[in-house]
């Protein structure tokens, strides 16, 4: 069974501005460690998924710097689509290259940008969803089991358990759910049946192009038209006509929501979509005032801040629960609970043409 991995790093990260930039997003950055999150990514594939097996679906403005990030991963495989489209057309594009190179192949399909720790246990799930993907031909997505009446994650609610592998558990799937209000975060949580929808996907190359043959058929004879060309000269000419003929679509809407074909294995690592300046203050290290600090930062009487100041000395004075963070031509403050709409300054600055600060 040859397994590729097809890596998700199109986004722009809007909601790490001002430190995440169109062209300099936030897989791009080092937000833990030494390493940038698309490279961590990587790092984590080592053992399951070759170098040249790894494809990198972006857009034209990172390729190079993504490039310089990752020398291991051949240059043609770092792919730029010309539009922005969500996920179903960037998944439909990968399974398409991983099936004409080898006709009964698995995808592990990532996102560029997740935190994760317990590496050998996330290797040993994926390892296994690949075995059953691959046995079963079903879409196999990664459920994580929630600790908080997180609002800002996806659900899946999940069947009886079907399998037990290694400690690795299989279930059905019984429904998939928007982000919710915070009761019903609440109602989830304690239910015991629903686990945050971490993006992560499985699945037979052959398998998920059928599906969306059956369920996006739009996309499907469009995507299609790729096959011929793929490897060729022809292949930026026709995907720039192709993506401009398809519909911006979620592989979750199109595609998971509507199959009888998915199963959800549990990971039983510590996961994180990094998904707002509040979690990484909620990943970070605290000092006595629970405050986390990066860069000369004076913090007086102020508690449960997260502050990102590099270059400029900043002080806080009696506030508490406050993001700030200080780049050299923006800042941004906000209160912690409010992390999530920062992609809203970034409209307001796309709306104002304001592009030097995007």
């Amino acid at each position: 069974m040859k397994i590729f991995a097809i890596i998700m790093a199109g986004g722009v990260g809007s909601r790490f501005w001002p430190k995440s930039r169109e062209k300099n997003p936030k897989q791009l950055l080092k937000m833990f460690g030494d390493r940038t999150l698309i490279q961590q990514t990587v790092d984590r594939l080592k053992g399951i998924v070759d170098s040249n097996d790894i494809f990198i679906i972006t857009n034209s403005s990172l390729t190079e710097k993504i490039a310089e990030q990752l020398p291991e991963i051949p240059g043609c495989n770092i792919i730029a689509e010309p539009f922005g489209r969500n996920t179903a057309p960037c998944i439909a594009l990968g399974a398409l290259i991983a099936k004409k190179i080898s006709p009964d192949s698995v995808s592990i399909v990532l996102p560029a940008d997740h935190l994760i720790k317990d590496e050998e246990i996330f290797r040993k799930t994926l390892t296994e969803a690949a075995n059953y993907a691959y046995e079963k031909n079903g879409l196999v997505t990664i459920g994580i089991p929630p600790n908080r009446p997180e609002t800002g994650y996806g659900y899946i609610q999940v069947k009886e358990c079907i399998k037990i592998n290694e400690d690795i558990e299989f279930y059905g799937v019984e429904t998939f759910a928007e982000k919710p209000n915070y009761a019903t975060a609440l109602r989830f949580l304690h239910s015991g049946d629903f686990l945050w929808n971490s993006g992560m996907f499985i699945w037979r190359n052959d398998v998920i192009l059928d599906e969306i043959m059956i369920n996006l058929p739009e996309l499907y004879n469009e995507i299609i038209k790729l096959e011929p060309v793929l490897f060729t000269e022809k292949f930026e000419s026709t995907l720039e006509s192709v993506y401009s003929k398809v519909k911006s679509v979620s592989i979750d809407y199109g595609v998971m929501e509507k199959s009888n074909n998915v199963y959800l294995v549990k990971g039983k690592f510590i996961w994180n979509d990094v998904g707002s300046w509040d979690e990484v203050y909620r990943l970070s290290e605290l000092d006595e005032k629970r405050n986390a600090l990066d860069g000369n930062v004076f913090t007086e009487t102020s508690h449960d801040c997260y502050v990102y100041s590099p270059d400029k000395f900043t002080a806080l004075l009696g506030v508490d629960n406050l993001i700030v963070i200080n780049t050299n031509d923006a800042l941004l403050i906000c209160r912690r609970d409010q992390s999530q709409e920062v992609k809203k300054v970034v409209e307001f600055l796309k709306m104002n043409k304001n592009s030097d600060l995007l």
